[in-house]
């Protein structure tokens, strides 16, 4: 059996590169290996002041003193990561699934919400969010997903990172449970009719879609969920707190005005979401 990291993806997929925290095993007791209060900084460091002579000595000794205190707060090798973080317990590493089983699916039938995680060929990454009714994600078969893809601004990120780099990670979410369920594999896009005509909505029918071949599938614990009180109603924040985003639009492009690009927010949100 392969050896996963805290993210339940295999050290020989990059554990180095991708491993989480420890949290990943999630409730099952990790053993952790921490120096101090357990952080480490990685901006300024301290150092003490020392009095040099007039030829700059010092100011090359603090560069050195730096960069080696520099170099022992970063972790760059697989094997230095799993001696600071601790073996994988059992069950964590045994929980990732190379198929969807029925409580995957059930998840899935629930959510109305994923993050679509993608790169490009030359690991540039990107996150992107997918949503609709419940379900709208259908499950082809045990190793299969198909997303339908909504009406956006053409942007298409995502499908051309597929294109260049079939990798993808998914991450399911249900309102009002903690927990999520993340699925790992490769994707390509579809325009079969027999997969999208069934996810017509308001008599629109989308023109493209993304077929997912499951490679891993395993439940995350809610303690990120739990942390930020994502589902919690006495989290949500007032709108009026934040700008709305046709006021940002108009502050970081300086091609349109406020009101203007307000407006044409409202109309895509009331005309085309479909």
């Amino acid at each position: 059996m392969k050896a996963h990291d805290g993210g339940g993806r295999s050290q020989g997929q990059g554990a180095g590169a991708r491993a989480g925290h420890p949290g990943a095993g999630c409730g099952f007791s990790i053993r952790r290996r921490m120096r101090g209060n357990g952080c480490h900084a990685t901006g300024a460091l301290a150092r003490v002041p020392r009095i040099g002579n007039s030829d700059g000595e010092t100011e090359q000794e603090d560069a050195m003193t730096t960069d080696r205190d520099a170099e022992e707060t970063i972790i760059a090798e697989p094997g230095a990561l799993r001696a600071h973080m601790g073996p994988v317990n059992p069950l964590a590493e045994r929980k990732v699934l190379d198929r969807l089983d029925g409580h995957c699916r059930d998840f899935i039938a629930l959510s109305p919400f994923l993050v679509l995680a993608t790169s490009d060929g030359e690991g540039r990454a990107d996150a992107s969010p997918r949503g609709d009714a419940p379900g709208f994600v259908e499950v082809v078969d045990e190793r299969t997903l198909f997303i339908p893809d909504r009406r956006g601004n053409n942007r298409v990120d995502s499908f051309g990172n597929v294109l260049a780099s079939p990798g993808v990670g998914l991450i399911f979410m249900v309102p009002g449970i903690a927990e999520t369920l993340r699925v790992n594999g490769r994707a390509r896009l579809t325009r079969d009719a027999a997969l999208l005509e069934p996810a017509t909505v308001q008599e629109r029918t989308p023109t493209l879609g993304l077929l997912v071949a499951v490679e891993e599938a395993f439940f995350h614990c809610g303690k990120a969920l739990i942390r930020s009180k994502l589902w919690d109603p006495a989290s949500r924040v007032e709108r009026s707190r934040f700008p709305s985003l046709g006021r940002i639009m108009a502050d970081q492009t300086k091609a349109v005005g406020v009101a203007e690009a307000e407006a044409n927010l409202e109309e895509a949100y009331r005309t085309r979401l479909y």
